[in-house]
């Protein structure tokens, strides 16, 4: 695996516990359909979470959650879509993006809710 897919996945992991240290139930971790794939599917008080998680080892392109464009809200849009398909019972969703940044001897997570 190379080492962005690895620090990715890295960063998935720390963002689904977190996830869980927050009273969220994780239902999926990367869900696929066809082409498309969410990050993490979670759910809280009645609220399907269609989560991105964004990682980098630092900041020096910017934070992790400005790779989030309108292009990439339209694909986690269509994914969701796809996964509602098989699992219309949810009535309330957002969109979500967990930001990591792995710095020496420090971890930043942002959670921003609700972008969409």
């Amino acid at each position: 695996m190379s080492t962005h897919l690895a620090i990715g996945r890295y960063g998935e992991e720390i963002a689904a516990k977190w996830l869980l240290e927050n009273g969220f139930t994780i239902l999926f971790n990367n869900w696929r359909h066809g082409r498309k794939e969410i990050d993490l599917i979670a759910s809280k008080k009645g609220t399907l979470h269609i989560i991105e998680v964004k990682t980098r080892r630092g900041n020096n392109f910017g934070p992790p959650e400005y790779q989030v464009n309108h292009r990439k809200l339209k694909y986690l849009q269509d994914a969701a879509s796809a996964f509602l398909e098989e699992n219309p019972q949810w009535r309330k969703i957002q969109f979500d993006i967990i930001s990591v940044v792995l710095e020496p001897n420090k971890l930043l997570i942002d959670y921003f809710e609700d972008i969409s």
